[in-house]
C-alpha cells in the first residue's frame, strides 16, 4: 500500500510539473532601450548610444541574441532589391529603385562597439540581420545589459523609412535602430528584411533624439520635455521656439514593441481627446489642401476611436499620433505614419486601417511575418466596419471589397495557401490579398458560423485575454470555441492551410406530399454550415439552417423576425443533402443559400432558385 502510494504521488508530482510547463510556455522576453541618438540634417547621419536591458524569461539558455538593421536594405544587391527586380508584380514603390542609390543616398547602419555587461562581443553582418556571440550566456531568469555605439544612414525614402519623400517630409525614421530580434518558444524571430512585416519583443523607451530646432518630431510614446524644448506640446496652438543649435526631445514609451518617429520643419500639430480614451495627435504639413482635409479628418478619428474602444476592446495607451510620413500608411506603436495629401474620404480610409493596427499589431501583437492576414485582415475587418460607421453606410456591405478581391485572385489563379510567411508569396498581388482580405473574409465567414452576437463577445475576450502577449492563430479560434461553445478548427485549417473553395448549388426541388424537397449540392472542396432561407409568396421567409456536423453544435438564432427551422447536420463527406420544407412549391417565390453574402462562395449564381412562375418553369429554366 506504501509503495502504491509513493507510486501515485510521484506520477502526480510529474503530471503537476507537465501542466505547470504547458502554462508557463508562452513566457515573453523583455527589452528595455535607453537610446541618446542625433540625427545630423545636413548629412542625414544619425550617431548614437544605445543601452538595452535584455531579459531572458524563457527556460532556455542563449548564448547568441540576434539584431535587426533594418537600413542595411537600403542598399543595391540587398535580399529587397534582388526580390523587387526579379518578382513578377513588384511594389511600385520599389521596383528597381533600389539598384539606382548613389552612395549618399543608401541606408546603412554600422555597429562601431557592443559590449555585453561591460565586455566586448564578437558579432557579424549578414544583411539585415546582427548576429552577436555572447561572451556569456544568458541563463534562464537572468537579464544581461547591452550597450552599443552605431551609426546610420538615412536612406532616401524608398519604402517606410527614409527622407525626402514624394510629400516633402523631411524624415519618416521607422526600422530606424538596431532593433532586439523576438525569441519564443518557436525560437529566434531573426527575419531579413526583405519586403514586409515585423515582430518585436515587449519593453520599454526612453529615447533622447537631438536635431536642428527648426524641426519638429511627432513619434512613440510621450514627450517628457515639452516645457523645456520650447516647442509648445504643453499649449495648444503655442508657436515654434526657435532654438540655437540644437534641441533634444525625450520619448518614453511603455510596454511596446516599436519605436517610430518622424520629423519636418514645416509640421502643423493639432489635438484631439478621445472620450474615455487617449489624446490624438496630428502632425501634418502647411499646405491649403492638407490643413483642410487633416482638420476634417481629426473628428472622424475620434470617432473612430471610440467605435474600435467599444467594439473590439479599449486601447490602453494615454496618446496616438497621426503623422504624415509620405508613404502610404504604415502601423507602428502608438501612432502612424501615412501620406498626407489626397481625399478626405481617402485619408479617412487610411487613418482608420492604420490606428485599428494599434489593436492587432500594437497591442496583441501577433507575429505579422508569419501571420499576417491575423493582423492586416482583422484590422481591415475593424477599420471597414468603423467606417461604415463613420459614412453612414450598411453595416453588412463593408466587406464587399474583400470579398471582390478573393474572387479575383482566384480568377487570376494566383491564390496560394496563407499559412506562409509574408516574404515567401509568389506575388505580391496574393501575399496583399490573403492578408488582407482572406484575413478579413475569414472573420466576416465566422460571424456567419457562430452568430454575430457570439461573434463580437469572442472578439473582445480574444483582445482583453490575449493582449501584451503575442497570441497565435489557435489562440484565436479557441477563445471563439469557448465562447460559442462549438468546433471550429476545421474551418481555420481549411482557410488557413489550403486552397480550397467553397461552392454550393441548388440541385433540385420538388412536390410530394404537399412537401416541397430541396437537394443541395456542394461542388467545392470546403464544407460550410448553410443558411437556406425560403421566401414564401406572401412576403415572409423562413430560414432552414444545416450545420455542419464538424462544428458539434448549431449558432443560436441572428434574426429573430424571421422563423428559423433546424435540421440534422449535414456530414462532411456528403456531396448532397435534401432539405424538407413544409409547404407546397406553389406557396414558394424563391429558394436562396446565404442571402446574408457572408458565405465566400465562388459561384453565387447557382445560389438561388426563382419558383414563383411554378415549378416547371422552374426545371424549364435549368435545363
Amino acid at each position: 500500500m506504501v509503495q502504491f502510494k509513493k507510486i501515485v504521488f510521484i506520477a502526480f508530482a510529474v503530471m503537476s510539473c507537465l501542466y505547470a510547463h504547458a502554462q508557463d510556455y508562452r513566457w515573453q522576453q523583455r527589452a528595455e532601450y535607453i537610446m541618446d541618438v542625433r540625427l545630423d540634417v545636413k548629412t542625414h547621419k544619425v550617431t548614437g548610444s544605445q543601452k538595452l536591458t535584455y531579459y531572458n524569461n524563457s527556460k532556455d539558455t542563449l548564448t547568441k541574441v540576434y539584431y535587426h538593421l533594418y537600413f542595411n536594405a537600403f542598399q543595391p544587391g540587398s535580399m529587397m532589391d534582388v526580390r523587387s527586380r526579379n518578382i513578377a508584380d513588384p511594389d511600385q514603390r520599389v521596383k528597381d529603385r533600389i539598384s539606382k542609390l548613389k552612395d549618399d543616398e543608401i541606408g546603412y547602419q554600422h555597429i562601431l562597439s557592443l559590449k555585453q555587461d561591460g565586455k566586448d562581443t564578437r558579432y557579424k553582418v549578414d544583411g539585415t540581420i546582427l548576429e552577436v556571440t555572447l561572451p556569456k550566456a544568458i541563463l534562464p531568469g537572468a537579464k544581461t545589459v547591452f550597450d552599443m555605439k552605431f551609426e546610420s544612414q538615412v536612406p532616401v525614402q524608398i519604402r517606410r523609412s527614409g527622407r525626402n519623400n514624394r510629400e516633402g517630409i523631411a524624415y519618416s525614421m521607422t526600422q530606424w535602430y538596431p532593433k532586439m530580434a523576438e525569441y519564443d518558444f518557436r525560437g529566434w524571430h531573426a527575419y531579413q528584411y526583405v519586403a514586409r512585416e515585423f515582430h518585436g519583443v515587449w519593453g520599454d523607451f526612453d529615447v533622447k533624439i537631438t536635431i536642428d530646432p527648426s524641426f519638429i518630431i511627432g513619434g512613440t510614446g510621450k514627450l517628457v520635455n515639452a516645457d523645456k524644448i520650447g516647442y509648445g506640446y504643453e499649449k495648444e496652438g503655442a508657436a515654434v521656439k526657435r532654438a540655437e543649435g540644437e534641441l533634444t526631445w525625450n520619448f518614453v514609451a511603455k510596454n511596446v514593441i516599436d519605436f517610430a518617429w518622424a520629423a519636418d520643419p514645416d509640421y502643423m500639430h493639432d489635438r484631439a481627446h478621445v472620450p474615455n480614451g487617449p489624446e490624438l495627435h496630428f502632425f501634418y504639413q502647411k499646405s491649403e489642401k492638407t490643413i483642410t482635409n487633416w482638420k476634417k479628418m481629426e473628428d472622424y478619428a475620434v470617432k473612430h476611436f471610440e467605435f474600435m474602444n467599444k467594439t473590439f476592446g479599449k486601447y490602453p495607451y494615454e496618446s496616438y499620433s497621426i503623422i504624415q510620413g509620405g508613404d502610404g500608411g504604415m502601423e507602428y506603436p502608438m501612432c502612424t505614419l501615412i501620406l498626407g495629401d489626397g481625399s478626405l474620404e481617402g485619408l479617412i480610409g487610411v487613418m482608420s486601417h492604420e490606428a485599428a493596427h494599434s489593436w492587432y499589431q500594437g497591442v496583441l501583437a501577433s507575429n505579422e511575418s508569419l501571420y499576417p492576414w491575423i493582423d492586416e485582415g482583422f484590422t481591415d475587418f475593424a477599420s471597414q466596419e468603423s467606417e461604415a460607421i463613420l459614412f453612414n453606410t450598411p453595416v453588412a456591405e463593408s466587406h464587399a471589397s474583400s470579398y471582390n478581391a478573393y474572387f479575383n485572385l482566384i480568377k487570376r489563379g494566383l491564390q496560394e495557401p496563407i499559412s506562409q510567411h509574408s516574404d515567401h508569396y509568389n506575388t505580391n498581388n496574393a501575399y496583399s490579398t490573403s492578408a488582407y482580405a482572406m484575413g478579413t473574409i475569414f472573420l466576416h465567414q465566422l460571424k456567419y458560423i457562430i452568430g454575430e452576437d457570439h461573434f463580437y463577445k469572442g472578439m473582445r475576450l480574444y483582445y482583453n485575454t490575449w493582449k501584451f502577449k503575442h497570441p497565435e492563430p489557435n489562440d484565436f479560434i479557441r477563445v471563439m470555441e469557448k465562447v460559442s461553445g462549438m468546433q471550429l478548427k476545421w474551418y481555420m485549417s481549411y482557410w488557413v492551410n489550403t486552397t480550397k473553395k467553397i461552392d454550393y448549388t441548388i440541385k433540385t426541388v420538388i412536390e410530394k406530399d404537399n412537401n416541397t424537397f430541396v437537394t443541395l449540392e456542394r461542388l467545392g472542396e470546403f464544407p460550410m454550415p448553410v443558411d437556406l432561407v425560403v421566401t414564401y409568396k406572401d412576403g415572409s421567409k423562413e430560414l432552414y439552417y444545416i450545420p455542419l456536423n464538424e462544428t458539434l453544435g448549431s449558432k443560436p438564432v441572428e434574426d429573430k423576425s424571421v422563423k428559423r427551422t433546424d435540421l440534422t447536420a449535414w456530414p462532411w463527406v456528403n456531396p448532397q443533402y435534401t432539405a424538407q420544407i413544409t409547404r407546397t412549391a406553389s406557396e414558394i417565390a424563391t429558394i436562396e443559400i446565404d442571402p446574408s453574402m457572408r458565405l465566400a462562395d465562388v459561384d453565387r449564381k447557382n445560389n438561388i432558385v426563382d419558383i414563383s412562375q411554378g415549378l416547371k418553369a422552374y426545371q424549364n429554366a435549368t435545363r
